[in-house]
């Protein structure tokens, strides 16, 4: 994402404007809009004009609308926002307060304005145009004539092709037509991550599948990067890690992921971070030694009590639709910020970030132990 222009008043009111250049980058808008935003966009309307005669006519004009949100739609497999709301300024072709879904798109402006751009929004504008943000692991899972091809960044996976190849079988004494089946499917695949990966931005590419399909796939790739003299790829050699997974589906990513050779080569990634945190909190909570506690009224209570040392929190909480419970959210990662607590913010879209919202999105590691009659006593005093 490019940061185009920024105008917030020290008030938090103000505009942003942003051109998105990759598809998290609607990810990251999709977590700072707020139902009564409103954003500013160019799109198009299908307008009906009328003749002097009378006859209409339709047509579908390009234009740029402002819209009062009222509803947004992220597709997690297209990376595509939509955004719904009435009109909020005069078009010479639209009727002021007239519905309109903006898609917006990349490589193309967009300005956001809120009466209250808080510090998770503005965070997560820093983080969308960080320029030094890239996708971090590329992944290939596959199986005999099955290949899924990914970008897995800081925020999400991105499914970026999905090959599917009929291989014919093995006869008998005769395995060329087989063979022949094989090769053109990994060539396919070779030209696929060819296009995909930016081998020189990435900082490991898995090669992952049943059996040895993975290691044949990166032999072949090798092969080709010399014949075609491809030194950017053959460069990149070392960063290939040929892994075993349980099928090639993309569901068995997950697995792959939590592989210890993987964690150690990405130990200073975002993504990692979240998965061995979440991993050291069940630790903690398995030890039973109550300083694991997670709910948002467990949480806010070991808060009161000072007791949070890390906070493991998703970025669904933010999202909510209710402006105080945002609000709440935000002034609780606010304040920790101000002590010596650590506070990590899951992604919704990885596989840390979908276990952390089935424990309700928020949990926390204490600095000392907590026992629940303490806040049962607490709760009975507050009532009283």
């Amino acid at each position: 994402m490019k940061l185009i222009h920024k105008n917030v008043e020290k008030t938090g009111s103000g505009e942003i404007t942003m051109y998105p250049e990759e598809p998290e980058d609607m990810w990251h808008l999709y977590n700072i809009l707020q139902i009564g935003d409103q954003l500013k966009a160019s799109t198009i309307r299908r307008v009906v004009k009328v003749g002097a005669t009378g006859t209409t006519s339709n047509s579908r004009e390009k234009m740029t609308l402002k819209v009062l949100v009222e509803a947004t739609d992220f597709d997690t497999k297209a990376a595509e926002l939509h955004i719904k709301g009435k009109t909020t300024e005069y078009h010479p072709l639209v009727r002021m307060g007239s519905y309109h879904t903006l898609d917006l798109e990349l490589h193309r402006n967009f300005t956001l304005y809120k009466n209250e751009w808080d510090s998770f929004a503005l965070d997560r504008v820093d983080a969308a145009c960080n320029p030094s943000r890239n996708a971090e692991i590329g992944a290939v899972v596959l199986e005999e004539g099955l290949a899924n091809i990914c970008l897995i960044t800081d925020y999400m996976t991105i499914m970026r092709q999905r090959i599917n190849q009929t291989i014919p079988r093995k006869r008998r004494g005769d395995s060329s037509a087989y063979q022949k089946g094989l090769n053109k499917f990994y060539d396919t695949v070779f030209q696929a991550i060819s296009t995909e990966l930016d081998f020189d931005k990435l900082k490991v590419v898995i090669l992952a599948s049943p059996g040895f399909v993975a290691k044949s796939l990166f032999d072949y790739i090798m092969e080709m990067a010399v014949k075609l003299d491809l030194k950017h790829i053959f460069k990149a050699k070392q960063k290939f890690l040929i892994l075993h997974s349980s099928t090639g589906h993309i569901h068995s990513l997950n697995e792959v992921l939590k592989n210890s050779i993987v964690e150690s080569k990405l130990a200073d990634t975002k993504y990692i971070q979240e998965i061995r945190m979440l991993n050291k909190f069940y630790q903690v909570m398995n030890d039973d030694d109550r300083r694991a506690w997670y709910g948002p009224k467990h949480v806010e209570k070991a808060f009161e009590f000072g007791a949070i040392g890390e906070l493991l929190i998703s970025d669904s909480l933010f999202r909510s639709s209710d402006i105080a419970t945002r609000k709440k959210w935000v002034g609780l990662v606010d304040a920790l910020r101000e002590t010596s607590s650590t506070i990590y913010i899951f992604s919704s879209l990885h596989e840390s970030g979908k276990q952390l919202d089935l424990l309700s999105g928020i949990a926390a590691i204490l600095t000392y132990p907590v026992e629940e009659e303490d806040i049962e006593e607490e709760e009975e005093e507050a009532e009283e």
